[in-house]
């Protein structure tokens, strides 16, 4: 007679596949906006390049870390799916105040609790490490880049005045004697830091053991990447100083900068090889010797954490289904002023789906330039990111290789000056919320999400110049003209704040 066979290490875990891909399948349908936004981001970013590796490599994590969960059996606990009313009311949050780094935070841990309902604490914890590499899906980390710039800044300002080049600095423009050297987006060595951040986690899941070791590498990957960038500029300057020649030298700094990060990841490395603890088998943990649990039970933990996660979702659906439709106002208009004239008619269009706005456009011709300006009108409860998401499409944002902004005030109002590069293009908006115009940022955010929650006297309303073009490359001079045109066209725009405080007051009634 033939022995009975034994089972496999990894039988305990088949009745689990058909849960979590069914779980997985309902997380992408819930949070396919989440998730499309995040492909879109990774395929226009250089920044986020890399997140298409993330996957692979925590799928990797997990093959590497199969002794660990070898001979466990999956125990469903319920009572982490509670907290999926919490993270689903913080993506409600999130939804309200128009950041989506927030909503796809949030989406990447309930793939975390579906897996620690399904699994329990003891699989959960083996596949830790790829489980929570997966945070490095989410674009998050570009709120950084005018303080990695500042930081840039501040360090080459030292690093001249130690090297007697003489220079002279105006917030991020640096001018030698040599040519002259801007800081922009490109050069804040956010791409870097991002990147080196999620080297270092993979680095150090796989060489380090201790946790101790693990949080010290991958603060040594936050810190080191920041300074190199400095020195990095630096060096570009000095080396401009050295050639004679500044633009010689800029045309290929970004050449020069993946070689100089590729040499700090090589050092880090090496740093990081005296202390590795990977040599060894791992010990390989004990079997368990209890039954598996019922299928019924894997199924039922699935579905209340489902249950919880589609609370946020429903709500903020039903928040704007309440507050969509702009009703028929007359737009204001702009007038052409001094050296300008009307180049057509004032066109109006409308969009008639959900959060729909209406908007106004006029077309100008200001000596050798050629502007179009809008008015846009929002529902009174839209979501604050969507008059944030035509602010940047307006000024491409979106597309653009680099970006600089400026404050403008015309007329005691806030605007903002966004020059961007690749393609090349000058926008000037503004945005009112509560008839007054908003400064942006968190605050601006909070305010019309309050009003999308619970309604308000006014409407958002974004008003926008901006410069007609193909996005054909321009010169620094050429930029500055137009962001000239475009200033003297917004002050000849007397009572135009007047005309949209009202205008914001018609369109919320």
């Amino acid at each position: 007679m033939s022995a009975p066979a034994t089972a496999g290490p990894w039988d305990a875990l088949r009745p689990t596949v058909p849960v979590l891909a069914a779980g997985v399948v309902a997380w992408a349908l819930l949070f396919r906006p989440e998730i499309a936004r995040a492909v879109a981001t990774w395929d226009a970013s250089t920044a986020y390049g890399h997140c298409w590796l993330v996957l692979p490599i925590a799928l990797y994590l997990a093959w590497d870390r199969r002794t660990a969960a070898a001979g466990a059996v999956p125990r469903p606990t319920l009572w982490p799916a509670l907290l999926a009313i919490p993270a689903t009311l913080a993506w409600l949050a999130a939804e309200r105040v128009g950041i989506m780094e927030g909503r796809q935070l949030v989406a990447v841990g309930f793939v975390q609790l579906l897996f620690l309902v399904v699994l329990g604490w003891r699989l959960a914890w083996a596949f830790s490490a790829p489980l929570l590499y997966l945070f490095f899906l989410v674009p998050f980390g570009a709120f950084l880049t005018n303080d990695l710039q500042r930081f840039t800044a501040a360090f080459t300002d030292i690093g001249l005045q130690i090297t007697g080049i003489p220079f002279v600095m105006d917030q991020l423009v640096i001018e030698i004697p040599e040519g002259t050297f801007y800081i922009a987006e490109a050069c804040a060595g956010l791409r870097f830091l991002i990147a080196a951040i999620a080297f270092g986690a993979l680095y150090a899941c796989l060489i380090y053991r201790s946790p101790w070791r693990r949080v010290a590498f991958m603060l040594a990957s936050c810190v080191i990447p920041v300074i190199a960038n400095g020195f990095r500029a630096l060096g570009i300057i000095v080396l401009g100083h050295i050639l004679g020649s500044a633009q010689a030298v800029a045309a290929d700094h970004v050449i020069y900068g993946w070689v100089f990060f590729s040499t700090v990841i090589l050092l880090l490395i090496l740093a990081g090889l005296p202390f590795r603890e990977d040599r060894g088998e791992p010990p390989t943990p004990k079997p368990e010797t209890a039954p598996p649990p019922a299928t019924s039970a894997l199924w039922l933990a699935g579905v209340l954490l489902a249950a919880g996660a589609v609370v946020g979702p429903a709500v903020g659906a039903a928040i704007d289904r309440g507050g969509a439709g702009v009703p028929v106002v007359a737009l204001a208009a702009f007038v052409p002023g001094p050296g300008c004239s009307t180049s057509g008619a004032q066109t109006t269009t409308w969009s008639g789906q959900r959060n729909a706005l209406r908007s106004g456009v006029q077309h100008f011709t200001c000596g050798d330039f050629s502007l179009t300006a809008t008015i846009a009108v929002f529902p009174a409860r839209a979501n604050p990111a969507l008059p944030i998401a035509v602010r940047r499409t307006a000024g491409t944002e979106d597309l653009a290789e680099d970006i600089v902004t400026t404050p403008l005030v015309v007329a005691h109002t806030p605007w903002q000056l966004v020059g961007t590069q690749q393609p090349d293009h000058v926008t000037a908006s503004a945005l009112w919320i509560d008839g007054n115009p908003a400064l942006g940022g968190l605050a601006g955010r909070l305010r019309q999400a309050r009003t999308s929650l619970f309604g308000g006297d006014f409407a958002p309303v974004l008003a926008i110049v901006a410069l007609d073009g193909d996005g054909a490359p321009m010169d620094l001079r050429q930029r500055q003209q137009a962001g000239t045109a475009i200033r003297a066209f917004l002050d000849a725009q007397d009572g135009l704040n007047e005309h949209i405080v009202a205008l914001a007051r018609a369109a919320a009634h």
